[in-house]
């Protein structure tokens, strides 16, 4: 459902300043940078059982934690680095999702340019749909489940195929806004 007057998926329609600058600003425009991508993959892992808006919020605490999602220094981090952010009150403390961002971090260096890795994933990429309705669109589907799968083998955590499809979404690699949505051609022409 969208909310007519104002145009947005419904999700982004609630009045929330800060998803509302979200889903106008980022979510769904195809997105290239590594860290960038390295983010949205950490962040989207820190979501798992939890709502976005909850992620979101804390977003700069992460991107003080984890030395602006610089993936190389991730990698180096120690495991006493990684307890004293379990301390963070900005922070999801889980320390499984903690732990497994430096996994991640190291992992990515493996496949090199996340960009090229992750996009190939995606091929003829951005995948654009065209859903009416919220009930449309899905949880997971074969090229989340394939994304989870590959990233899996390499080492990363916190990818399962439903992380992985909101990961596609929020970076751009399938155009999940409704039709009616004012972001719906914008982010086709990103």
């Amino acid at each position: 459902m969208v909310d007519r007057e104002i145009g947005r998926c419904a999700w982004a329609a609630s009045g929330d300043a800060t998803m509302q600058a979200y889903h106008d600003t980022e979510w769904g425009i195809p997105e290239h940078a590594d860290k960038k991508l390295f983010e949205m993959l950490t962040l989207e892992g820190a979501q798992a059982g939890l709502s976005w808006r909850t992620v979101l919020m804390r977003r700069d605490a992460y991107r003080e934690a984890y030395h602006g999602f610089d993936i190389a220094r991730v990698a180096a981090m120690t495991d006493a680095e990684l307890e004293t952010l379990l301390t963070s009150s900005g922070l999801i403390r889980n320390r499984l999702k903690v732990y497994s961002v430096r996994e991640n971090a190291c992992a990515a260096l493996t496949v090199g340019s996340l960009d090229t890795y992750l996009w190939s994933l995606v091929p003829g990429g951005p995948l654009v749909n065209r859903w009416t309705g919220s009930s449309q669109v899905p949880a997971t589907t074969p090229a989340s489940d394939l994304m989870s799968k590959t990233l899996r083998k390499k080492g990363f955590r916190f990818v399962g195929s439903t992380i992985c499809y909101a990961f596609m979404q929020a970076t751009g690699m399938v155009n999940d806004h409704l039709t009616t949505c004012l972001c719906y051609r914008e982010s086709q022409n990103a």
